[in-house]
């Protein structure tokens, strides 16, 4: 078998043989064949499309390149989650603990952020002593005790989506759909779980801007997941302004737990309760939605779900005090509030430019190697749809260093658009394909 004859061969609009898919997935991995090669299939598949067999293919080679992460020893059905990302999204840390306490066990594998703010893992060492590198049988033996564990990517999982995505990013061929869904589908395969909930974003602050290429995207992934064997639902839920009103890292984390005490921004709340549903269901602890939401309404009422947060936390080696005294999660005592220019109502809140204004602080990574200052952030004090008056409050800035918060404090208060009129109400929840 030729490479050459592979990238011919969908150059020319053909299927590629499940022989086809491995050899030059493999090969690749192994650095049996070059860049160049690689790069010329990759801008051929992105103008041809893969079908629905050949996407799945790639998925199960991707997955299988390196180690699957065996969850046989955790009692009961695992269910994972996985959010194509967005501006506040601390969903993970007010989620987990929810779906635990009811029952359904989480062991979940998470990264590090590059962007705007950090991943899970850099929020969760937010918490004084926290420790993300634990070994995979002390992973396995807090899920099963407590209910939850998260620890940072140990095993080598779908080495051959770290090259591929590496290579599409400076070739210019991420955006292709059957692409980018089996590269973040070999990931959640190789990681174990049972079943998988996606929260597909759409909107300024997303991956996908439009709802269509969303449901695209969420499709492509639900039937990856289903058949691969692994029950799978999506949710597409709106990012055209922050989730919650936390963007940053520590702050981020007391919002969670403000969310864990009922007392949660609506829209994060609202999200973070319908994940939460789908997730105990497919757990098979509940026989439907409504049922799994009066679970989740419990279990937050009791304080029973952010017990479990303070266990999970004191199991690895955090601070869990801090769970029940968020005020002592470190958030910087120098702050700025940026004001409204103009009255009117807040018609849109772009996305982007709050992530970029958080990063500039030291609140995300430029490249992997920045180190992140977890203690700043901002706050969102005015959301789409709300009034103001000229010098109202619309944010703070935490910050800690003086020449950062300037240009920080510009580009966060450019992101509000304030107009005469108020936007009609959008959505957060826009589809769920199952």
């Amino acid at each position: 078998m030729r490479m050459v004859d592979i990238i011919i061969s969908k150059r020319n609009g053909n299927e590629l043989t499940d022989e086809e898919i491995s050899f030059f997935v493999n090969g690749y991995t192994k650095g049996e064949i070059p860049d160049y090669q690689v790069s010329a299939l990759m801008m051929a598949i992105y103008f041809n499309g893969m079908n629905e067999r050949e996407t799945l293919t790639l998925t199960r080679v991707m997955a299988d390149s390196g180690d699957h992460l065996d969850l046989s020893a955790i009692e009961g059905i695992k269910v994972d989650k996985h959010s194509t990302g967005g501006v506040g999204d601390k969903t993970s840390l007010a989620l987990t603990p929810i779906v635990a306490a009811c029952g359904v066990p989480i062991a979940k594998m998470s990264g590090r952020g590059l962007g705007h703010t950090g991943g899970t893992i850099d929020k969760l060492e937010s918490f004084n002593g926290f420790n993300v590198s634990i070994t995979t049988d002390r992973f396995i033996d807090n899920v099963n005790k407590i209910g939850v564990s998260i620890m940072g990517q140990t095993a080598d999982l779908a080495p051959a989506d770290k090259k591929l995505y590496a290579l599409r990013d400076v070739t210019g061929t991420v955006e292709n759909m059957s692409l980018i869904a089996s590269s973040i589908m070999s990931k959640k395969l190789a990681a174990g779980a049972d079943a998988i909930v996606l929260d597909v974003k759409t909107g300024s602050g997303a991956f996908m801007k439009t709802l269509e290429d969303s449901r695209a995207l969420a499709e492509e992934m639900v039937r990856i997941g289903n058949g691969a064997g692994r029950k799978t639902v999506a949710v597409i839920s709106d990012m055209d302004q922050p989730l919650g009103n936390a963007v940053g890292n520590a702050i981020e984390v007391r919002e969670a737990i403000d969310t864990l005490r009922g007392a949660g921004p609506e829209d994060f709340t609202a999200l973070v309760y319908k994940l939460a549903s789908l997730m105990i269901v497919l757990g098979g602890k509940a026989k439907d939605e409504e049922e799994a939401l009066g679970m989740v309404k419990d279990v937050v009422r009791s304080g029973r779900a952010l017990e479990k947060l303070a266990d999970f936390v004191a199991a690895q080696g955090g601070d869990s005090d801090q769970v029940y005294y968020p005020d002592r999660l470190v958030v910087s005592d120098k702050s700025v509030t940026v004001k409204a220019g103009s009255d009117g109502y807040v018609e849109k809140i772009i996305c982007d430019e709050v992530g970029v204004s958080c990063m500039m602080l030291g609140g995300g990574r430029a490249s992997k190697e920045d180190a992140i200052d977890l203690s700043v952030g901002i706050r969102l004090l005015k959301k789409r749809g709300d009034e103001v008056r000229k010098g109202d409050d619309l944010a703070v800035i935490y910050y800690n260093d003086e020449t950062r918060f300037g240009e920080s404090c510009e580009k966060l208060r450019n992101a509000y658009m304030i107009s005469d009129v108020r936007p009609s109400d959008s959505p957060l929840i826009k589809e769920i394909i199952k």
